[in-house]
């Protein structure tokens, strides 16, 4: 049994998407972080970094904290969707520099941020838009993002780039990575992640 601790971000979405894929048994703890349960004793003790997703092994006692990273241990502990363990590591680290970070921050100062900054829109937006090219790039000689089959390289990028509706990005113009979302959204497990999320 595990307890995977999450808020509805891209960053929770996908642990509960890589539980649902491994068919691990799991209960979800939901970490308001509007009320700064991030900040409480007992979850720092799990996520050094007050950072949602952590993950306990309520059965060793061990706990994981940064997403990729949890990711990649399941993986590797069950031998599953790391079918070439390198060329995963290399994307999983591009998801969790580049994409996380670039995509969160366009999203803040899109709906967070207490006044427009133009400057910051316009250097966010251009990095996103970049960065949605790189995947197209690769989906476009490949049917998933670090193989021809699915593992957890596409488990990290689906919930960011799935945004892009909310980041004002035009997905039209990246015609593989429409394709590529669309058909993540149908796996069985992705859909079960949702309504796992909605009753966290």
């Amino acid at each position: 049994m595990y307890t995977a601790y999450v808020a509805d971000t891209p960053n929770g979405r996908k642990l509960i998407i890589a539980l649902e894929e491994l068919g691990l048994d799991y209960r979800v703890r939901h970490v308001d972080l509007g009320a700064g349960e991030q900040f409480a004793p007992d979850f720092l003790e799990i996520s050094p970094n007050n950072k949602i997703p952590a993950l306990v092994d309520e059965r060793t006692g061990r706990s994981l904290f940064e997403s990729c990273a949890i990711l990649y241990h399941l993986g590797q502990a069950t031998g599953r969707l790391i079918p070439d363990s390198d060329v995963v590591l290399q994307w999983l680290f591009l998801q969790a520099a580049s994409v996380g970070p670039m995509l969160g921050q366009l999203w803040w100062f899109r709906h967070a941020a207490p006044e427009r900054n133009g400057m910051a829109l316009d250097r966010y937006t251009r990095e996103t838009q970049r960065l949605y090219g790189v995947i197209e790039r690769r989906l476009a000689v490949s049917n998933h993002i670090a193989a021809d089959e699915y593992s957890m390289a596409d488990i990290a990028f689906y919930p960011w780039l799935a945004t892009h509706d909310e980041l004002g990005i035009d997905i039209r113009a990246y015609p593989h990575v429409d394709a590529w979302l669309r058909r993540i959204a149908e796996r069985p497990a992705v859909v079960r992640s949702q309504l796992k999320m909605r009753k966290a």
